[in-house]
């Protein structure tokens, strides 16, 4: 039979070792391509839906329709669909769900999801050999409806407050860079789209964000309301972003001072929540030494004299 000599074995251990090598080389370029590609389909498909709705507007001139009407007219009902709609599309803007019928999702979600969890329950506790009291079947008939009904906005919520937190890591960065482009004369449009390209290998999430911001401003007429849009979709340190743009915008101050002041403010809170961690380090550290290090430090120190004890005794008798 064939043998497997030892060099055909460093032959192909060094074909395999030459291959992750080439693949952890290329596929972190793959994946940079890949989310560059994703982050300029969105903004395309955002410009697609600019442009549309242009057209719209164009074409049905003389209607005048308030952004609470519009919510009104896509849920069909106006007095449910008017503070409530806004409030749930801003919840799941924040939460990255772009899609138009998200909100009608979310209350299709609160309203069915209650249902099928009380059924489920009573299918539940009807195969069931022991007795149940009425008031224990009570008890889950109501724990069922309040968890499904609450579900859909506790899932929306923990992803609009991740998304928030990443958004916040990345932020302070883009404003730098922001700074810089606009101290170099280039204009604010601009300055959103080069950097959201930086950012797009590193923050994905972010670039998108910026991204959409430059396709409005690029084509909605009002600058102040794609900003309060982005405010509205980011939250957090870029809430304040559109504020302060908006501020400078409304009051005539300069853009470049206005993203000084606040990069000077974003890096005051960076290091104050460093300190801040920093600060609330050693309490969190009590429990595990206590527990892990404490322990085992008594045994190094005391092993060694409990060792000698014991031979003494043993010699002695």
């Amino acid at each position: 039979m064939f043998g497997i000599t030892s060099e055909m074995m460093i032959t192909f251990v060094a074909a395999l070792a030459a291959a992750a090598s080439f693949a952890a080389f290329v596929l972190p370029m793959l994946n940079r391509s890949e989310k560059k590609e994703h982050y300029k389909n969105i903004i395309e498909k955002k410009k697609k839906d600019l442009f549309e709705s242009a057209k719209e507007n164009v074409n049905n001139r003389g209607k005048s329709i308030s952004a609470k009407d519009s919510v009104a007219t896509f849920f069909k009902v106006q007095q449910i669909a008017g503070e409530m709609g806004e409030k749930i599309r801003e919840q799941t803007l924040q939460a990255g769900i772009r899609h138009p019928m998200a909100p009608l999702i979310y209350i299709g979600a609160q309203v069915v999801l209650p249902i099928i969890l009380v059924l489920f329950s009573m299918l539940v506790l009807s195969k069931t050999d022991k007795e149940i009291s009425d008031a224990v079947v009570f008890l889950v008939m109501i724990g069922a409806m309040f968890s499904g009904f609450f579900l859909p906005r506790i899932i929306v919520k923990n992803q609009a407050i991740k998304r928030v937190e990443e958004l916040n890591i990345t932020f302070p960065d883009a404003l730098d860079m922001m700074l810089i482009c606009v101290q170099g004369g280039i204009g604010l449009e601009q300055t959103v789209e080069r950097v959201a390209d930086e950012v797009a290998e590193h923050s994905p999430v972010l670039a998108e964000e910026l991204g959409i911001l430059s396709a409005e401003m690029a084509m909605l007429s009002d600058r102040r309301a794609a900003l309060s849009d982005f405010g509205k979709r980011v939250g957090g340190h870029g809430k304040s972003f559109a504020t302060a743009l908006i501020q400078a915008d409304q009051y005539g101050t300069s853009v470049s001072q206005a993203l000084r002041v606040m990069s000077d403010e974003l890096r005051d809170i960076r290091m104050s929540n460093a300190e801040q961690k920093a600060a609330s380090l050693p309490p969190k550290l009590t429990v595990p030494m206590i527990l892990f290090f404490l322990p085992a430090l008594f045994i190094v120190i005391m092993g060694p004299a409990g060792i000698q004890a014991s031979q003494a005794g043993v010699g002695g008798g």
